[in-house]
């Protein structure tokens, strides 16, 4: 089951990049000891039970309260599963995490985006209740998302609250041996950081490459390498993300936008907007407008 569940295909998911589960009675569908390599990076929680998995040539004995992050692309092995084992998986894209939770104050628990290595914490008790009601909070918005066909403001905000406990547990858990983050990983999140904070105003590779005194070629390298995209990918998107904030504020004109996106007209702005989202300006504002009146 967890196999399944980790390499579930997250393009073909009603909300496209995030699939999550509360497993009540698990099930054992994979033979003992079979590997296979993860497709998606996954988070679970261990509510009760016991087993023991095999990530990267280390065993994982996991217990009730365990947190464990599987990296994507991590070579796994499911060596012995109780029959009472109950937990939470959550497994979402880069760019769902993206997307929808791009802001300065979260940047920080992108590190369990680019992290390579697994990671597991035995959480105390208040940690564990924390994490739980949001995994069964993501869980229950994430249904009805699926009944009502788009992500409302409510799936933003508790996946936001998600990376926010996870940031907190990183801080709190995390000693400086178990960091371990190589130079690219720890060149990507300064690179995050930096775009949070100035991709309304900065649009080119070359500034970020600067402020990080390497080349904009080498900063491409190192963002494809620990991302799968580049760099100027991830600028479009935090542009578009900022650019649909501002969209709905209904105080501000489509100009007066343009303006503080450092567009150099409402043209271009519009031009940029539709080629990276499909539809014009005016028809998000007014997409916003009703899907805030559905909620």
């Amino acid at each position: 089951m967890i196999k399944d569940i980790i390499n579930i295909e997250l393009k073909d998911q009603s909300v496209e990049g995030l699939d999550i589960h509360i497993i009540k009675k698990y099930i054992v569908k994979t033979d003992r000891n079979e590997s296979f390599l993860s497709s998606n990076l996954s988070i679970l929680l261990i509510k009760s039970g016991r087993f023991k998995i095999k990530l990267k040539e280390i065993v994982q004995h996991l217990t009730a309260h365990d947190l464990l992050i599987i990296p994507k692309n991590s070579f796994c092995t499911l060596m012995e599963i109780e029959d009472k084992l109950q937990l939470y998986i959550i497994t979402f894209s880069s760019d769902f995490a993206f997307k929808n939770t791009f802001r300065k104050e979260l940047v920080d628990s992108f590190y369990f985006l680019v992290r390579k290595e697994p990671l597991r914490i035995n959480l105390e008790d208040k940690d564990y209740l924390v994490l739980s009601m949001i995994y069964k909070l993501i869980y229950f918005v994430n249904k009805d998302s699926k009944n009502n066909g788009y992500i409302n403001d409510l799936q933003r905000i508790s996946f936001n609250l998600f990376l926010y406990e996870l940031k907190i547990i990183y801080s709190k858990y995390t000693s400086g041996t178990m960091l371990n983050f190589s130079r690219k990983e720890n060149l990507t999140i300064q690179f995050l950081t930096i775009l949070s904070i100035h991709c309304r105003k900065q649009h080119q590779v070359k500034f970020y490459a600067g402020a990080l005194f390497i080349t904009p070629a080498y900063l491409s390298k190192i963002i494809k390498d620990t991302t799968g995209k580049t760099a100027k990918d991830f600028i479009n998107e935090a542009v578009i993300i900022e650019a649909k904030v501002l969209l709905e504020d209904l105080q501000l004109t489509i100009f007066e936008i343009s303006e503080e996106l450092e567009f150099a007209s409402v043209h271009n702005f519009s031009d940029f907007f539709k080629y990276h989202t499909s539809i014009s300006p005016s028809q998000y504002r007014l997409n916003s407008i009703e899907n805030f009146k559905n909620l």
